[in-house]
C-alpha cells in the first residue's frame, strides 16, 4: 500500500520531466529554423553581392580596354548625329527586314574615356562604350547580368567621310538569334 503513492509521486515526476525535455526540443527546433531562415537570406544577399562583382570585374576590363585606345573624339566625329538604320537580316521575332529606326547618336569623351550616347525623342535610351581604332569606331553594349532580357549590341562603324558616317550593326538577344542592320550617321542640318 505504501509503494502505490511512491509509485505515482514518481510517475508524475517522470511525467513532469518528459513534458519540460519536449518544450525544450520544441524551443531548440524553433531557433534552429529562425537561424536556418537568416542563414538562407544571408546565402542570397551573397549570391547577390557575387553577381555585383562579376558585373564590376566586367566593367573594370571593359573600362581598361576602352582607355588604352583614345581619350577624346576626332573633331569630324564628336558630336551630335542622326541616325538612320534598317533591319537588312534578321532571326529574331523582334526585328523583321526592313524595319527602320531613327535616332540620335551623341559622340562624347570625359574623364573615362570615349563613349555614345543613343537617344531617341531626346530620352537616352542606351550608352556605348566605344573604341576608335584604325579609323575605325567600335561601339558595344551588353545589358546586366541581372537583367531578364539579356541583350547584346555591337556596331562597327568603318566608312568614316566628313558628313557621313556608314556601318553596321549586329544584336544579339538572349535566346541567341541575331538581327543586323545597315547604319548612316548625318549630321544634322544647320536651320
Amino acid at each position: 500500500m505504501k509503494k502505490i503513492p511512491l509509485l505515482l509521486i514518481l510517475t508524475c515526476l517522470f511525467i513532469s520531466c518528459e513534458n519540460k525535455k519536449e518544450l525544450e526540443l520544441q524551443k531548440r527546433e524553433q531557433a534552429l529554423n529562425v537561424r536556418e531562415e537568416k542563414i538562407a537570406e544571408k546565402e542570397s544577399d551573397y549570391q547577390s553581392l557575387l553577381l555585383f562583382r562579376d558585373s564590376i570585374y566586367a566593367l573594370k576590363d571593359t573600362v581598361k580596354d576602352i582607355t588604352s585606345s583614345i581619350k577624346e573624339w576626332p573633331e569630324n566625329i564628336q558630336g551630335i548625329w542622326n541616325s538612320k538604320m534598317l533591319c537588312r537580316e534578321s532571326n529574331c521575332s523582334k526585328y523583321v527586314i526592313g524595319d527602320q529606326r531613327n535616332e540620335t547618336w551623341q559622340f562624347l569623351s570625359d574623364s573615362t574615356g570615349i563613349y555614345t550616347n543613343v537617344l531617341n525623342n531626346k530620352k537616352l535610351i542606351r550608352v556605348f562604350q566605344a573604341k576608335y581604332i584604325d579609323k575605325k569606331i567600335l561601339l558595344e553594349f551588353k545589358t546586366d547580368t541581372i537583367s531578364k532580357n539579356g541583350v547584346k549590341i555591337n556596331v562597327v562603324l568603318d566608312d568614316i567621310k566628313n558628313n557621313v558616317i556608314k556601318g553596321t550593326q549586329t544584336i544579339t538577344g538572349q535566346d541567341n538569334c541575331t538581327a543586323r542592320f545597315s547604319v548612316e550617321l548625318t549630321l544634322p542640318q544647320k536651320k
